[in-house]
């Protein structure tokens, strides 16, 4: 999958001109590329301009499907089966809606609503999301992240010429997994709960 930023970028947000911390930096992009995409729940770049392809088992009546990557740009098709074994049937787009501000499909009938078929893999959606390129205070996350492990600021205690100094593990917010507060705030707002 894509990276989130580029070493070019990073440097050039960082001042950096010198190649000697390229190597390592090269290998901190995609872990935190990938730890951030895990974090937020979401891959931001990698289906722009591919197709995502998810399936959904329904256990319940609902007329819902909540997709996972955000946001939705186009949704290309839906498709429903009625059994494990049945061939799957596409949809006319006046079938469904797309619910932007959920990121969600609804089965549409009329003026009103109708549940999805019930059972494994009863419902398939394609669709493109994500951005074309990363929004600004996210991709300034990524590089103070990148910035935060290139240092070694995630360790607790460092030893500089006899002086101690200490990081403190965790951060002031309330269930925070250890990124510093200024980087979670940005994540959390691209966060997919």
């Amino acid at each position: 999958m894509a990276d989130l930023i580029t070493l070019a970028q990073y440097k050039e947000a960082e001042g950096m001109s010198n190649p000697k911390d390229d190597l390592r930096i090269q290998t901190l992009i995609p872990s935190i590329s990938e730890l951030v995409k895990t974090y937020c729940g979401n891959s931001f770049v990698d289906f722009f301009s591919s197709n995502k392809v998810e399936e959904f088992s329904i256990n319940w009546g609902t007329h819902i499907v909540q997709l996972t990557e955000s946001p939705v740009n186009a949704i290309v098709s839906v498709e429903t089966r009625s059994s494990v074994g049945a061939s799957y049937t596409t949809l006319a787009s006046a079938d469904y809606y797309l619910d932007s501000g959920t990121d969600s499909v609804l089965y549409v009938s009329g003026s009103g609503y109708k549940n999805w078929p019930k059972g494994a893999g009863s419902v398939k959606v394609t669709y493109t999301a994500g951005y074309s390129a990363l929004p600004t205070d996210l991709k300034l996350a990524v590089i103070d992240l990148i910035t935060y492990y290139f240092k070694r600021e995630h360790r607790e205690r460092k030893t500089l010429g006899g002086a101690s100094i200490q990081n403190s593990a965790t951060t002031s917010v309330a269930g925070n997994v250890g990124f510093p507060d200024h980087i979670k705030r940005v994540l959390d707002l691209y966060k997919n709960f």
